[in-house]
């Protein structure tokens, strides 16, 4: 495996871990709101993009252009507020299990459309791992639709529209975020995420008077101070490091490396990291569905990469032979 493509894949599942600890905030914010972390960790964020503009502020300066900027803050706002803001709405409004398992429709419907666009792998190749990925994200989310999980269902005329909004927000991401960096070679991966993590940090702020009137905020009520906040601090700083900083530039790294249809069913392993991390909090084992679903995306995520790889190295022998 050649050492690109290696780089590529371990990006896409390091990016597919950072990601799932967003399946952790509920658990550890306490009685502050899911807005409340949201707001610390962009914020948090942000000042790590500052730090690191300023940092390499000499190559910044020669990316620092306003459509750069605008193009960057634009991506922030489709993959990371927005997505956060129907993400967010359609937990509250269909429920904690249903909404999940709609996001599970994003790396099937990224890989066909992202194979569609760049013919990266003949379709007949493609099949396997995604029915792989179907089948395991079926499993996984088997209990989405029982009496039982329906039961907690504020409005599903609100909260599905919004789930699969946000399936619309992180796919769009996904695909213009490769079309961003294919225009912009000399563009380096860390400049990129620093613009688009200030972004999203300016535009939570801008977000906050709105959210505070709406009563979407807690800190007012419960304090700013260390002693009310240490813990929402304390995770909202941690994941913001781990989850957003570096899951912002491990997966603009692999969209520089692999092909969006491979990129998109590597991502779906972020399902299995939170099932596992879910285990974890829970302190409990999985049941037979959640085991067999884990062990099948996992089959297809490795079944992806041996397609893809196997079709490079075929057409890396093609090239070196001579005509």
């Amino acid at each position: 495996m050649n050492r690109q493509f290696s780089v590529g894949v371990f990006a896409a599942l390091f990016a597919a871990f950072a990601f799932s600890l967003n399946f952790v905030v509920p658990f550890i914010i306490g009685d502050f709101s899911t807005f409340d972390f949201a707001l610390i960790r962009h914020v948090v964020s942000a000042t790590v993009g500052v730090f690191i503009l300023f940092s390499e502020r000499e190559t910044a300066l020669r990316h620092l252009t306003f459509q750069n900027a605008m193009a960057a803050t634009g991506l922030a706002f489709i993959g990371y507020v927005g997505y956060f803001l129907t993400v967010t709405g359609a937990a509250i409004y269909a429920g904690p299990v249903i909404a999940p398992a709609f996001l599970g429709l994003v790396p099937i419907v990224l890989a066909v459309i992202g194979n569609r666009g760049q013919a990266s792998l003949p379709w007949r190749f493609l099949m396997t791992p995604l029915a792989l990925v179907a089948i395991g994200l079926v499993l996984v989310n088997g209990t989405a639709f029982t009496a039982d999980s329906l039961g907690s269902v504020r409005s599903l005329w609100i909260g599905i529209p919004l789930a699969l909004a946000a399936v619309g927000l992180w796919v769009w991401f996904a695909i213009a975020n490769q079309a961003a960096l294919a225009i912009r070679p000399a563009m380096p991966s860390g400049i990129w995420s620093a613009l688009i993590l200030i972004g999203g940090g300016l535009q939570m702020l801008v977000f906050y008077p709105v959210g505070a009137a709406m009563d979407l905020f807690q800190l007012p009520k419960l304090g700013f101070g260390w002693e009310a906040a240490d813990s929402l601090y304390l995770w909202g700083t941690s994941l913001a490091l781990m989850a957003t900083v570096c899951g912002v530039w491990a997966w603009n790294v692999a969209s520089r490396t692999l092909p969006v249809a491979l990129a998109a069913q590597l991502i779906v392993s972020e399902t299995a990291f939170g099932v596992i991390g879910g285990l974890v909090v829970h302190a409990r084992w999985p049941t037979m569905m959640e085991a067999a679903g884990v062990a099948v995306l996992i089959a297809g995520v490795v079944l992806a990469i041996r397609v893809f790889y196997g079709q490079q190295a075929q057409m890396n022998e093609a090239i070196a032979q001579p005509s």
